[in-house]
Order: structure tokens, then sequence, then C-alpha cells
């Protein structure tokens, strides 16, 4: 299903899922606003806060054997299943699911236990992209362990970490490759199919690293695809609840040496007592992508369904950025704005989560965040001075920072054409 310019939901269904989450469509204290900052986090949905609520409310340890425990203990067991099989498409029993508290945790997590572990090899390649969890943690761990860092950079072109820039750097001698999935300001998707294969026909034993932090709610993931070692995802940044982190470990990497109480099973990741409402709000998640799946295909299979629907999802968000770019014929997008710089605007739209980063001319970053609020739009700011954006946005040649804009899929076609007419209205008072 290919659908260049993407396939957007029908009006009533959009505006039913937009009713599932909270606060879609105003602030409680503030008053109404559309919310634009999606890739900060997103809309929370409703049925995962509520799921969080009500495990939250029983006393009783899932490590237990009465009644209750077995049930928590077995919504733990069974968001850990549905998590590696539906989300990650890892098969039934292969590899492991690492909790912490935040998905940066896991990715220092699993880039100390690679490196530490690896006896072998001499450098390893980061990409100049990555969030700084990433980057820092490589950057981190190859001084402590003696190894080169060797940095990947983007091809302006299109914004991708090219197989070429791969080839330029990856030896015999690498021990881990970390490639994020999607830019978290671009929105641009890399190619991590053709990446890990670029990789592994130079060194075979390689490690592959991916934050799918920002991905992981545009599009489904797939180790089994790509072969990767590790990949994370963050629940809040997913629809879901705050305070949790995950991420999936290849079998390799599962067995290596790690923190653990030393009588559990090799592969268990869990230190202390599992929190079974995050789960519980997870598995709330992979209910609601599955139903948006139900809508359009019959099926009795849930993964099948759950896949369906992150594609639908995809197809939907592709289609809000096609408006959000080129708008219409009442309302002009983002590239036909006069005063308005976009940044990394490849000409394709597939291959791109529903990311725009941009600034407009004749203002600052953070003086136009607060033009925005006061009309009701809530963006962001990925500022040329921030620990978590510099490096990232003087890569892709944003030396005074962006604004960065994210809808999300149940948010419609109404919603995008009030943030453009207000982009316009700002655009005119400052060019």
């Amino acid at each position: 299903m290919a659908y260049e310019k993407g396939l957007l939901f029908d009006k009533d269904f959009q505006e039913s899922l937009k009713a599932k989450f909270c606060y879609a469509d105003a602030d409680p204290k503030t008053g109404k606003r559309i919310f634009l900052d999606n890739s900060g986090g997103s809309l929370r949905l409703k049925a995962a806060v509520e799921a969080k609520a009500a495990v939250e409310e029983y006393p009783d340890c899932p490590e237990r054997y009465h009644e209750r425990s077995l049930w928590l203990k077995g919504m733990v067991n069974e968001g850990t299943r549905e998590m590696l099989e539906y989300m990650f498409n890892a098969d039934p029993g292969e590899g492991a699911l690492m909790t912490e508290l935040s998905a940066s945790q896991t990715m220092f997590q699993m880039v100390e236990i690679i490196l530490r572990n690896v006896k072998w090899g001499k450098n390893v390649v980061v990409s100049a992209l990555e969030h700084p969890s990433a980057f820092d943690s490589v950057q981190y761990y190859c001084e402590k362990t003696g190894r080169e860092m060797r940095v990947a950079h983007i091809d302006p072109a299109n914004g991708q970490i090219t197989t070429d820039e791969i080839k330029r750097l990856v030896d015999k001698d690498t021990v881990m490759l970390s490639v994020m999935s999607a830019s978290n300001i671009s929105g641009i998707v890399m190619d991590m199919e053709a990446i890990c294969k670029a990789a592994r026909e130079i060194n075979p034993k390689i490690y592959i690293v991916s934050d799918a932090v920002q991905h992981a709610p545009h599009m489904a993931m797939d180790v089994k695809a790509t072969g990767i070692d590790a990949m994370n995802f963050a629940p809040y940044k997913f629809f879901g609840v705050r305070g949790c982190g995950y991420a999936y470990l290849s079998e390799r990497v599962a067995h290596m040496s790690h923190h653990k109480l030393l009588a559990k099973d090799p592969k268990v990741f869990e230190l202390g007592t599992p929190a079974p409402g995050n789960f519980a709000a997870m598995m709330a998640v992979i209910d609601y992508v599955a139903e948006i799946g139900a809508h359009f295909i019959k099926s009795e299979d849930k993964k099948e369904l759950f896949r369906e629907g992150m594609n639908r999802i995809h197809l939907q968000e592709r289609a809000l950025l096609v408006r959000l770019l080129e708008g219409t014929d009442e309302v002009p997008g983002l590239r036909h704005i006069p005063g308005v710089q976009l940044y990394m605007d490849v000409d394709e739209f597939e291959g791109r989560d529903l990311i725009g980063c941009y600034l407009i001319n004749g203002i600052a970053s953070d003086k136009l965040v607060e033009e925005y609020q006061a009309k009701g739009i809530t963006v962001c700011e990925r500022a040329a001075d921030s620990l978590y954006s510099k490096r990232i946005v003087k890569e892709i040649g944003a030396d005074k920072g962006v604004i960065r804009v994210s809808p999300m899929h149940c948010q419609g076609t109404d919603d995008v054409d009030a943030f453009l007419k207000i982009t316009a209205e700002i655009a005119a008072r400052y060019n």
C-alpha cells in the first residue's frame, strides 16, 4: 500500500480517535489550544491513563502467589510479550525486554552492556543526529573502554545517514553502530534495513543499536527485518505514560553480563519489583492501535491488527504532512508562506514522519514560540544553545535553531489549517 501522499482518515473516524485522548483541544487551565508538540511527548490516551490508575490501586505485590498477585504478574508477562512480538516484531521467545525509568536510561544501559562485554574491536560509529542519550553514552563508554568514536554525518540533500557514509566509517574493528531510526527534529526516516545490511557486509559481527523513541509512534518497528540488536522507545511519546522506558535486546545481547539479581534468568533485566501499571498502560496503547487496524481489515490476529493500525497511522500522518507543507488553494502550506524558511524539506513525502522544522525570518525562535502560544498553538523550539539540540540543529544547517511542529494522527486537517493561518499571519507581520 504505497499512497505517496498518504491517506486521510474519514473525518468522523478521525474525530472519534481524538475523543479518546486527554485534553486534545484544550488545556484545563489556559483553555482552548492546538497541541502540536507531539514529538516532545504526545497527547495522552485516556485508556492508558485509566489502565495505569486502576492497577495502581492494588496493594498486592506481583511477586506473590495469591490470586491478585498472579493477575498482576500475568499483566507484566503479557505486556512484555506484546511489546516484543507486536511492537518490535521479534519472534516468540526471542530476545528480551529491558525496563527502566526512561528511554534514555535504556540507551545508556544498552551501550554499556555491549561495549563492556565485547572484548574485540577498536572503534564505535555513531550518527551526528543522535539524541544526547545515544551520542553521549557512546562517547562515555568509548572513553571507558579505550575505543575511538567515529561520527557519521547526514547527506544534506536528503537528511539521511546514508549507506555510503556508513561504509566510509565502519570497518572490521567496529564493535557497534548507533543510528536513530528517525530524526527527532526533521522527521526524516533512516533506511535501517540498508544501513544494517551495509554495516554487516563489512563486519558481520558488528552490534547495531537504534534509538526509535521518535519513530515508534509513527511507523511499525521491525527488528526481524533489520537484524537490529538493541532498540528502545518511550511510552510517553507513544500515547502512554511517563516514568518508564522499554528496549528490545537481541538474543546475543540479552545473554551478556548485566546488572541483575544473580539467581534470576539471564534474560531478566528488571531490578526490583516490576510496575504492572506501566505494562497495563502500554497494553492499552497496543489495544488502541489494534482497534484502528480493525477499522480497516478483518482479522482475529491481534498482531496483524496492530501492525495494520500502525500502517494506517502512518498513512494518515503522511497526508497531514502533505497538508502541512503544501496547504490548499485557500490556505498555503509552509512551503508557500513568504518568510518561512524550512529545513531538511526533501521533495519526497515517503520516508518521513509527521514533523516540520522551520523558522520565520525576522523573529527569534523563542519569541516565535511565544507568538504561537498567545494564539493558542503549542509548538517547540529546538534551540541552537540547548544541550538536547545544539549538535543536531548545527548538523542540519540551522545555526539559529528551529521551530518544530509535530501534529499527531488523531488530529485533522482543521488543526493543520488553523496552524498554517496563524503562521501566515505571524510571517506577514515580520516580513
